[in-house]
């Protein structure tokens, strides 16, 4: 019953497997986007939810800013303008005509429209509305909405021309409370993907070439795919007075005297689930961590032919197991489950949810009624054999076991992760290590993946260049204080150590 590709086979291929198989999305009549089907939609849904929780903590407020931002808007900061206009869409018209049988634009817009491709410039022109004095301040907002980047080369979550995400966006008084704000995301980020999707990551500080338009300083969390590439899977971005001053949120200051706002921006999107599946995936398809899983115990009934009385026991079994388990409160909330009574044989029925990587999957029938037990499978233990467990002691144990595979998932990952970090310390044997083809998923998977390599921080665009030739980049600095030789400059002069790697 596993995928056509393996990952060892056709790693690109796989992963399209894996979203085909778990029926989370398909590709849209629209080149470049996705129909995020239910089960792929619940993942997302579940991700927002822990997300927003955390950030109402820590004192943010939702809210919505037009899908549509005037190109004047962009035109005052020229720097943000570069990092995204060739992926910029642009509205020019405002309806169609009919000519003979044929729809064309019709009436050109005075000015442009962009369509979002992110909102700091929209959102700063609002608050420079809403900030006149210090008292004003922090204004803390964040935003659930798409966007649009016109992607040339496009895959399924990772990379599309339209995505879900949240933006934040903050105003702040001082400088230190800006970049006491962007830490604060960053982190929340990191608790996202490590303690809710199980996905280890590493957070850093971007180099100049790697950071956001605009910005001053931007702070990564980076996770690394079973085949040796990083993922950015989430960033946060102190932006110091730049848009404040392109967009004039001023304010009087505490002496009475004018001072422009220091602002930040973070946030995390729907490729999050494209490095989900990849951290969790297998050659069967899809594992969902508990946290997030949509449905985390399917109930499988197993009928006895046409047995009406027999079906009749069999679902009122399976409603008392799905009314039991729902008493349980994991993750501070009752735990989801789902009865699939659908019209379908009850191994395709099971295929299909373990494909999908819900948690657990069991599966009752008259002779389980018979011995009041259930049969279980566990989408992380797919190798063990079915189990058989005493009705009660499934219920009560059930939380804990969620639990279990919670944990299990994350060291499980983290320790790949871990075995595939290598250290070096000179230019040759970084150019050795990232110019033959990539095989770090080959038989044994051992092959070292991410390198952490000590930098000067001279000529960045000549290292990146460089790096460039083996499809690698920096992708943040792990340490800010390091000392030793640089691999560049081969001196005694080291001041950062940074995270090699290809990536997405």
């Amino acid at each position: 019953m596993g995928l056509q590709n393996t990952r060892t086979s056709n790693y690109a291929d796989w992963y399209l497997n894996v979203v085909k198989a778990a029926d989370m999305a398909e590709n849209s009549p629209a080149r470049g986007c996705m129909v995020i089907k239910p089960w792929g939609y619940g993942i997302w849904e579940n991700i927002k939810s822990s997300l927003d929780e955390m950030i109402k903590e820590t004192g943010h407020e939702n809210c919505y800013f037009p899908l549509f931002i005037p190109l004047s808007l962009f035109q005052k900061e020229a720097d943000h303008v570069d990092g995204f206009a060739k992926e910029m869409a642009v509205v020019t018209h405002s309806r169609l005509e009919n000519k003979d049988g044929k729809l064309t634009p019709a009436s050109p817009l005075e000015e442009p429209l962009v369509v979002r491709p992110t909102s700091e410039t929209i959102i700063a022109e609002s608050f420079a509305k809403w900030v006149g004095s210090y008292r004003d301040l922090p204004i803390m907002i964040n935003q659930w909405a798409n966007v649009v980047r016109w992607e040339m080369r496009t895959r399924m979550f990772l990379r599309t021309a339209e995505f879900l995400w949240q933006e934040g966006h903050t105003a702040h008084s001082t400088e230190e409370e800006a970049v006491d704000e962007t830490l604060t995301m960053i982190e929340c980020y990191r608790k996202l993907a490590e303690d809710y999707m199980a996905m280890p990551v590493i957070v850093g500080r971007k180099t100049e070439l790697d950071k956001f338009p605009g910005a001053v300083d931007t702070y990564g969390i980076i996770a690394m795919m079973p085949d040796g590439r990083a993922l950015q899977a989430g960033t946060s971005h102190y932006l110091g007075q730049n848009f404040a001053k392109s967009a004039n949120i001023s304010f009087q200051n505490k002496n009475n005297k004018p001072e422009f706002a220091y602002t930040t921006s973070w946030g995390v999107s729907t490729r999050l689930i494209g490095g989900l599946i990849m951290t969790h995936g297998d050659d069967e398809g899809l594992k969902v961590p508990p946290r997030i899983a949509p449905y985390q115990v399917v109930i499988v009934p197993i009928y006895r032919n046409d047995d009406t009385t027999s079906r009749d026991e069999v679902n009122e079994y399976a409603e008392n197991l799905e009314k039991e388990l729902k008493k349980s409160m994991p993750f501070g909330e009752k735990i989801r489950v789902k009865f699939d009574k659908r019209d379908r044989t009850p191994v395709d029925k099971r295929w299909e949810w373990l494909r999908k990587g819900a948690p657990i999957v069991v599966e009752v029938g008259p002779k389980d009624i018979e011995k009041n037990s259930v049969a279980v499978v566990y989408r992380n233990r797919m190798e063990d054999k079915k189990q058989f467990i005493d009705f009660n002691e499934f219920t009560a144990t059930t939380k804990a076991k969620l639990e279990e595979i919670q944990t299990e998932m994350f060291e499980n990952a983290k320790k790949l992760r871990d075995e595939s970090i290598i250290e070096i310390d000179n230019w040759d044997d970084l150019v050795a290590h990232f110019k033959p083809k990539n095989k770090f998923l080959e038989a044994e998977g051992k092959s070292p993946a991410f390198v952490k390599i000590k930098w000067c921080g001279c000529n960045e665009q000549e290292l990146e260049d460089k790096l460039k030739e083996f499809q690698a980049a920096i992708h943040c600095i792990t340490n800010e204080e390091a000392k030793g030789k640089c691999v560049v400059s081969g001196e005694d002069n080291a001041r950062y150590e940074v995270l090699v790697a290809r990536s997405y």
